[in-house]
């Protein structure tokens, strides 16, 4: 049981569920994307936004295992509207065609979670020759996130109403390479660390929503874009490391966070009025948490954009 239960100024802490956090708040009339929508946190905090009245865009690797997923809450919230769609993070190409295909759905896009990711693989190059991690957790989102932005725009110039964009970190970043990010050595085998590269894909989220934040502030578009820690969790993202998953099921329950807190932190960035206006900070526990000062390095942040621009071959 997790028992750290001391409260932050949004009267939330590490013990508060996602359902708590948005207990009260009316969704009704939002559409949200959410990738990783299948297991873990993506699966919880689908169900919770779904039952607060968003309508969620499932955005997962396997249709027919989203499908029954969807099917299963709309047991539990008949009136849910949940829509299931393909995605592919390690594919630009899927990501590009997922882009395409929701822009010209029609639908609007009031809320962007990006919160798809992999921990700790062996080293892989991604279907675009990327190392795997840093494809995966920052770069497809990266370029997901530039494709659907014009539609965010729209969709608050519609609605008159903040646009959100949430980006999952972890405080892993803190355990990245000495020097952040390894531009010239991101595909570099030989010097790979499974741990310190998932630090620096979870380095490189942060400096993303920084990065995109300062640049949405400049327009004067009223969409806010924050990263945060969910928690230490039990998920299936340490199926590489069978032993550690294992010590982690077994012991977690006593020290670690269980599914229903690790969402509460996105789903209270995503939704509460308390985030309201609230653009470029790190979340931790449902309040304001401090980075590292690397993640806060502007000069990082833009030289990490230039970077991620020239390999997704977008604006």
């Amino acid at each position: 049981m997790w028992f750290l239960g001391w409260k932050g100024p949004s009267g939330f802490s590490a013990s508060s569920t996602a359902d708590q956090v948005t207990q009260g708040i009316d969704g009704t009339g939002l559409t949200a994307i959410v990738t990783g929508a299948s297991s873990g946190l993506g699966l919880e905090t689908t169900r919770v936004i779904a039952l607060r009245g968003v309508h969620v865009v499932m955005a997962v690797r396997n249709v027919n295992n989203g499908m029954n997923i969807r099917e299963t809450i709309l047991k539990e919230i008949p009136a849910a509207k949940i829509d299931v769609m393909e995605l592919d993070l390690s594919s630009m190409a899927s990501v590009r065609k997922f882009a395409a295909d929701f822009n010209s759905s029609g639908l609007p896009l009031n809320i962007l979670i990006n919160n798809a990711g992999l921990m700790a693989t062996p080293f892989m190059l991604s279907q675009d020759n990327i190392e795997l991690q840093f494809a995966t957790n920052h770069l497809g989102h990266f370029l997901l996130t530039n494709l659907l932005l014009e539609t965010m725009k729209k969709t608050v110039r519609e609605c008159s109403r903040e646009g959100r964009i949430v980006i999952v970190s972890s405080e892993a970043h803190r355990f990245a390479y000495s020097e952040g990010i390894r531009f010239d050595k991101i595909n570099n085998e030989s010097v790979y660390s499974s741990y310190s590269a998932y630090g620096q894909s979870k380095l490189a989220n942060i400096l993303h929503a920084d990065e995109l934040a300062r640049r949405l502030k400049e327009e004067g578009v009223q969409i806010t874009v924050n990263s945060l820690h969910p928690g230490t969790i039990i998920t299936n993202i340490l199926r590489y490391h069978g032993y550690f998953n294992a010590v982690a099921n077994m012991v977690g329950k006593y020290f670690l966070k269980n599914v229903q807190q690790g969402a509460a932190t996105q789903c209270y960035v995503a939704l509460h009025p308390q985030v309201k206006g609230i653009s470029g900070e790190y979340f931790v526990d449902s309040n304001k948490g401090s980075p590292t000062s690397l993640a806060k390095d502007k000069e990082l942040a833009q030289k990490l954009w230039e970077l991620s621009v020239s390999l997704s071959n977008t604006k």
